[in-house]
This record gives structure tokens, sequence and C-alpha cells, in this order.
């Protein structure tokens, strides 16, 4: 059993940066894909970014190309997603996810665990 706790979130100004946090408790971490998933009012879940157990495999969706960038410590089992230059567009709850594999997925039906998210909201 996994269990991630997201961090990071808050208000900030568009234009601003916000820099998330998923930390995961267990010692296989280093085995899992993660990936960042995000979910505005109204709206369904989609996907952010994903990322191999060894980090040296991203993805990320068009959206939020050249502006997010999703990182691994698998000494901190911790997974971060790096955001700036943020549009009030990208205000949702953001979700970490982990997957028993080592690569990351797009689909989130794919993941195994996922955090309880943490809110981002970009005023205009």
């Amino acid at each position: 059993q996994v269990q991630l706790v997201e961090s990071g979130g808050g208000l900030v100004q568009a234009g601003g940066s916000l820099r998330l946090s998923c930390a995961a408790s267990g010692r296989t971490f280093a085995n899992y894909g993660m990936g960042w998933f995000r979910q505005a009012p109204g709206k369904e879940r989609e996907f952010v970014a994903h990322i191999s157990s060894s980090g040296s495999n991203t993805y990320y969706a068009d959206s939020v190309k050249g502006r997010f960038t999703i990182s691994r410590d698998n000494t901190k089992n911790t997974v971060y997603l790096q955001m700036i230059s943020l549009k009030p567009e990208d205000t949702a709850v953001y979700y970490c996810a982990a997957r028993r594999w080592p690569g990351g997925s797009f689909q989130f039906h794919q993941y195994d665990y996922w955090g309880q998210g943490t809110q981002v909201t970009v005023s205009s």
C-alpha cells in the first residue's frame, strides 16, 4: 500500500509560480511511475504530466508544456510539479498518482494510488 500526500497548493496571481510536492510512503516508491492530474469544478479529471520510475522519461499535456516541469527525488520519496507562468485556467485541484509500473501514463485509470489533492487557484 502506498499513501500519497500533496502539498504546495495555494492562491497565486496570473503569471506567478507554485511548486507542488507529493510525498509517498513505502519503500517501493522508486519502482512506481508517477503522474499529476487536475480537476476543475464541473470538469473531468485531466492529465497534466507523468514521469517514469527513474525520472528519465517525462511527458506533458499540451496545455502545460513549457510551463510545468515534473521531477522526482527517489531518496526523498517525493515527486514535484514546478508550475510557472500560471493562468486562470490552471485553477483546479491537483492530484498525484502512483502506478505499479515503471513507466508513467496519461490515463488516470492506469494508476493504483491517489493522493487527496491540493487546491491551486490562479487569479486574473
